[in-house]
């Protein structure tokens, strides 16, 4: 072991150790007498150099944060498996649907729809004391706030659609995972769907109703709403009045604001989120309203940065939202949720829209309904990945020429009627195949699997015979936004959707290539800083 000289008592030098660096030899050069070895050194003289203080306190140094780094990354490691422990999972679709992930785009780009689901549930004490109604502690909660998130393909552009709590719907058929029990299918609000097997039952109604393919669900609780608002520091919401959210019925959420701008956190938060007595006719569609508002306020906030700059606060954050979550098995880890937030970060604020359903009073105003016509016009844009906005770039109207005359052109019928609510229609693929041969495509042939799509489409598997598509399309009068490229087709293939269930004439040949989000769905842009209209009977 290399020694160091110290003086010692009466002015003798006196050896002890130092610390040997690791690979360091105690034994002398090859060839040398070991007690000349340590005399030399003792005497400064032909043994090795002796390295400076400074040289060894650096190597210690740098074995200290190595040992640190390993440990941090350790603890970080535990961390990381901390927070996915704290998500909470279900399983994403509890019906029978057939619908179908779309097609991704020329450039491989698929959109990404998530659905946010708002439970009532009371079954803890903090939720209980939360939301109230001590007496609903042990039923099963309820799916109040559900909204649909579209990321378009590209994620140029984010559209965000509520559906009223108390909307009437068809509730498919779900099977609850955890004891088998089988809901049969019936019809409800909207809200109730949560009650039959879990949130992925409320997936289910949602894609049977829009028939749009969700890709996952997030749910949050009412201690997840005041955890999340006190993480994120709060959220800037504002009145146009003063208003008090109680009256002498007990009906309200509590929710007491003076006139203006406010930075509500914690149980205020939820307050604003729950407030329907107060809000504009002191309904369903004025709450939504005021969740929208909370939402863009939210995001714009977040996107500032001045919450994810601090590590504190992004730690803070990160306990708060995997706690509060409940999620799809296939967004349940923390890396996920993280790649799902990078897609959302590249959404510009100014091209994000939010809006209610349209809707209408059915039964006497005790209910809503998907408003005729332009319910379906909204759910029409998501499927075929049409902002709200009305900003997308309009491409130019080539109408490529078919590669063949139509005698000669292959085209695959499927039946795409397999609908769980209005069940699938038989035969609808044997009936468009003759319509097709009628009109001279003597090579269109039927394929007997049954799927399920909202919207007739004509796929085409590569660029040069777009033309063809468009060609089928022209003499069954399709509009052009039916004409699609599939990577999963090999020949053109006309998808019979639940649009066209009957009949040989194509019934919305009229409404070609709508593309504008009707009036009656009250948009909200994403940079808008509006204020909360008040009702006069809450005011103060």
């Amino acid at each position: 072991m290399r020694q160091s000289s110290v003086r010692g008592e009466r002015g003798r030098r006196a050896t002890v150790p130092e610390p040997r660096e690791h690979g360091e030899d105690d034994s002398p050069p090859e060839g040398e007498d070991p007690a000349s070895h340590g005399a030399g050194r003792r005497r400064g003289g032909q043994g090795r150099p002796k390295r400076s203080r400074g040289v060894r306190i650096l190597r210690w140094t740098a074995l200290t944060l190595a040992v640190l780094v390993l440990g941090a990354a350790g603890a970080g490691y535990f961390y990381y498996e901390h927070l996915n422990g704290n998500l909470k999972k279900e399983d994403l679709d509890l019906g029978d649907s057939k619908i179908g992930k779309p097609e991704p785009n020329a450039d491989g780009q698929t959109p990404l729809n998530i659905l946010l689901i708002g439970s009532d549930s009371r079954n803890t004490a903090e939720n209980v004391k939360l939301g109230g109604a001590k007496q609903d502690a042990d039923r099963k909660p309820l799916g109040d706030v559900q909204m649909l998130v579209h990321v378009s393909a590209d994620r140029g552009n984010m559209s965000v659609v509520s559906i009223p709590r108390d909307t009437r719907v068809t509730i498919p058929r779900c099977t609850d995972p955890h004891d088998g029990t089988v809901y049969p299918k019936t019809e409800g609000a909207i809200n109730q769907s949560l009650q039959h097997g879990g949130p992925g039952c409320t997936v289910a109604t949602w894609k049977e109703l829009t028939g749009v393919y969700i890709d996952h669900f997030m749910m949050i609780d009412f201690s997840g709403v005041v955890s999340m608002a006190d993480a994120i520091g709060g959220v800037p919401v504002c009145v146009d009045n003063n208003v008090y959210s109680h009256d002498s019925k007990g009906h309200g959420s509590g929710l007491k604001l003076t006139k203006g701008t406010h930075n509500v956190k914690g149980v205020q938060a939820l307050q604003w989120l729950r407030t329907r007595y107060g809000f504009e006719d002191n309904s369903d569609i004025g709450r939504a309203k005021a969740q929208h508002m909370y939402m863009t306020s939210m995001i714009r906030q977040l996107k500032s940065g001045t919450k994810l700059s601090d590590p504190g606060k992004l730690m803070d954050l990160a306990e708060a939202a995997t706690d509060a979550l409940t999620v799809d098995h296939g967004l349940g880890t923390v890396k996920k949720l993280y790649d799902l937030g990078n897609d959302l970060k590249r959404v510009p604020t100014k091209r994000t829209t939010m809006i209610t359903m349209p809707w209408e009073y059915g039964g006497g105003g005790g209910y809503v309904l998907p408003k005729p016509g332009d319910a379906e016009q909204t759910f029409s844009l998501l499927r075929n990945d049409i902002s709200l906005d009305g900003k997308d770039k309009k491409k130019p109207d080539a109408t490529p020429a078919p590669t063949a005359p139509k005698e000669q052109i292959p085209v695959v019928v499927q039946n795409g009627t397999a609908s769980t609510v209005l069940g699938p229609v038989s035969g609808r693929a044997a009936v468009i195949t003759s319509e097709l041969a009628r009109l001279g495509y003597a090579k269109a042939t039927a394929n007997t699997v049954l799927i399920s799509q909202a919207d007739t489409t004509v796929l085409y598997p590569d660029e040069p015979r777009q033309g063809d598509a468009l060609a089928v399309a022209k003499s069954l009068k399709l509009p052009k936004s039916a004409v699609k490229s599939s990577t999963s087709v090999r020949e053109i293939t006309l998808v019979v959707g639940n649009d066209w269930r009957e009949g040989t004439a194509y019934p919305k040949a009229a409404a070609d290539d709508v593309d504008k989000t009707p009036k009656s769905a009250d948009a909200l842009n994403g940079e808008e800083k509006g204020c909360m209209k008040i009702n006069p009977g809450y005011t103060f």
